[in-house]
């Protein structure tokens, strides 16, 4: 190395040779300190040490390593960096960094003279002049170069030193880089590895979820969760219970239909067994929970209508589930109801009944007839103790019609009246009662049992609740008119009975008509026989006309003498049979052709006239103008009572008693 040769030209003696101070080592003490790290080789050497050192194997020694370590083209040269450290640059340095570059080309100098002063001299003679000076320079220069060589030989032997340094620490970056290369190595099969299980478990996610999509709808509608069971076993009967319960039941549907069909498998198996313990369960806690209620409808002074509507409409479900799962139960269920209602309405309208039978009813009856003696009337013992009223006017009995709404009177409140009233008055009340609570049970058992049960059922049902209370309220309306012959006050029974009808058909409660017909049927006949007696006391009095005794006392005769002041002023029957015509053309405003009104009045109208034809005859032949007068006041009279009246029945009255008037020369 050349290290060796400057170690050579040392003295024999090895002692080192003088030194002087020269322009290398200027205001120098002492050495500068080079860490091994900090080298101008290892510098230089790791732009490239990812690249070679990895691959290559371990170097034994510095020289080998920069034998085999080529630095880059961009890389400065170890001894140009050297002489950078050291300080100026010699001549002689450049010749030897020449030589151990193998540079032979001649470099061209910096600056040209321009004009060359050869002091008189010949150009070969100029030249060896020149060749000498440079000889002695070169001399001078080696002898320098070896100096200052031998100066910095320390701080060469530092630098190899470093070198060395560098090396332990290249071939240790070598080691790690080579342990770390083999790590990767590692984490790279591992990283596949992981990729590979992630791609099959992706693989396997994928076919699960396609399972599952298949899969899930069919297991979600036969499984059961565990809180519904809890629900149906310990919970109380609510909201929440009714959910539970329909779950259930779309549960059982569908085990049912795939039951049914070839799509039963060993799942449908396994749970249709614990569905079935489920839906007993159910049904064994819908029995009770009816039962409890059922029971509190016997209960005294219980509103029925508060337990159908907070138990029975709002857990209806509860009966259709029952009625699907176990008919025969539910037919029991029902079968229960029907008894228990059908008792707690008997019971009730016949506490209603013995009220309204309290209240003091006007009696009417023969003696209150048109051609009945006055007489007789005021001694009957049975209107003794009754105050007056009219029989035959319909005053402000009419109101009853004429309310828009109407109400049925409590229990207490029909106790505690003690005025007399009407027959239309307890007739009304007991029949708002009657209508008002059968379409509240109709409507109950429509919403309540359907669509568990059909019309029909629903209908026998109703029927077989209200039949009792039917059969009551037909006892009572014949009670109340078996023995009156109060013509008005069963016209008005009539027509109340029709608004009734006419109610239900707007309430659509067609279950009742029965009893509304048979009202009818109890009401009509009654009113005729009622008209008839009218009819047969003026058919009397007619006969009386030509006894003198009871003629006089009905004002019925006239005696020859007072023919002449016979007073032509219409007759006391006359009024009766106006006031009597007017309440019930009132009351037939709308009545229809096929009523028996008009057949019932047109007799007591021909009887009427009957009379007072004959009572004319008694003003004699002399005095016809008279009982023409007579007959046309009296018919006058008639007509202005029932003036005011309307509808088709008060039409053709009207015009016929108009058609008599003329007929007399009245106007």
């Amino acid at each position: 190395m050349w290290l060796d040769r400057l170690s050579g030209q040392s003295n024999p003696s090895d002692s080192p040779a003088p030194r002087r101070l020269n322009h290398l080592t200027p205001n120098t003490t002492t050495r500068p300190a080079y860490g091994p790290r900090t080298s101008s080789l290892g510098l230089g050497s790791r732009a490239n040490l990812s690249t070679t050192s990895l691959n290559s194997p371990r170097l034994p020694n510095a020289s080998s390593l920069r034998q085999q370590l080529s630095p880059p083209a961009d890389v400065a040269d170890p001894l140009i960096v050297l002489q950078d450290i050291l300080g100026k640059r010699s001549e002689s340095v450049n010749i030897t960094l020449n030589d151990h570059n193998g540079s032979t080309n001649a470099q061209k100098p910096p600056h040209l003279a321009d004009d060359v002063d050869f002091d008189g001299l010949s150009l070969q003679a100029f030249a060896d002049t020149s060749n000498h000076d440079e000889r002695t320079e070169s001399v001078q220069a080696s002898t320098q170069t070896a100096e200052e060589f031998e100066n910095g030989k320390e701080k060469f032997e530092d630098l190899h030193k470093s070198i060395l340094a560098c090396d332990d620490v290249l071939r240790s970056v070598q080691t790690s880089l080579t342990s770390f290369q083999q790590d990767l190595g590692a984490v790279s099969a591992e990283i596949e590895t992981l990729q590979s299980r992630s791609t099959a478990m992706n693989t396997r996610l994928e076919n699960r979820r396609v399972v599952e999509k298949l899969l899930g709808p069919a297991v979600e509608e036969i499984s059961v969760s565990p809180a519904v069971v809890t629900t149906i076993v310990e919970s109380q009967i609510d909201s929440s219970w009714i959910k539970a319960l329909d779950d259930i039941d779309k549960r059982s549907r569908v085990i049912d239909s795939r039951t049914e069909g070839s799509q039963k498998t060993s799942a449908i198996s396994d749970v249709q067994p614990l569905l079935d313990d489920l839906t007993n369960k159910a049904v064994e806690r819908i029995r009770d929970f009816f039962v409890s209620h059922i029971k509190a409808l016997r209960s005294p002074n219980i509103n029925a209508q508060v337990i159908q509507q907070q138990y029975f409409i709002r857990f209806k479900n509860l009966y259709s589930f029952l009625a699907r799962h176990h008919s025969v139960l539910a037919e029991e269920i029902g079968q229960a109801y029907i008894n228990t209602m059908r008792w707690y309405y008997l019971s009730n309208f016949s506490r209603y009944k013995h009220s309204l039978e309290r209240i003091p009813i006007f009696a009417v009856d023969k003696n209150d007839a048109i051609g009945a003696d006055p007489n007789v009337q005021r001694a009957s013992a049975s209107k003794a103790s009754q105050p007056s009223h009219d029989a035959l006017s319909i005053g402000r009995r009419m109101d009853v019609l004429r309310r828009p709404t109407l109400s049925a009177l409590p229990s207490h409140t029909v106790e505690d009246n003690k005025q007399t009233q009407y027959l239309e008055t307890p007739f009304l009340h007991f029949n708002l009662a009657l209508i008002d609570n059968a379409t509240a049970e109709y409507s109950f058992l429509a919403h309540f049992f359907s669509p568990a049960v059909g019309f029909q059922t629903i209908s026998r049902h109703f029927s077989a609740i209200f039949s009792p209370v039917f059969a009551l309220g037909h006892a009572f309306t014949k009670s109340l008119v078996d023995d009156s012959d109060d013509c008005l006050g069963i016209l008005l029974c009539v027509r109340l009975n029709q608004r009734f009808a006419f109610e239900l058909q707007r309430r659509k409660i067609p279950v009742a008509d029965g009893y509304i017909n048979g009202t009818n049927m109890l009401l009509w006949p009654r009113f005729q026989l009622a008209m008839d007696v009218h009819a047969e006391s003026v058919k009397r009095a007619t006969s009386l006309a030509s006894s003198r005794g009871a003629a006089s006392a009905l004002g019925l005769s006239i005696s020859s003498d007072a023919a002449a002041k016979q007073s032509t002023a219409p007759h006391m029957l006359t009024q009766r049979f106006g006031q009597l015509l007017q309440g019930i053309l009132t009351l037939s405003e709308d009545a229809g052709d096929d009523e028996p009104v008009g057949n019932s009045l047109n007799r007591l109208r021909g009887e009427v006239e009957t009379l007072l034809a004959k009572i004319g005859k008694g003003f004699g032949s002399a005095a016809e103008r008279k009982r023409d007068r007579f007959l046309a006041n009296n018919y006058s009279l008639i007509l202005a009572i029932v003036g005011d009246t309307r509808g088709k029945l008060a039409a053709e009255v009207r015009d016929h008693l108009e058609g008599l008037r003329d007929s007399v020369g009245g106007s």
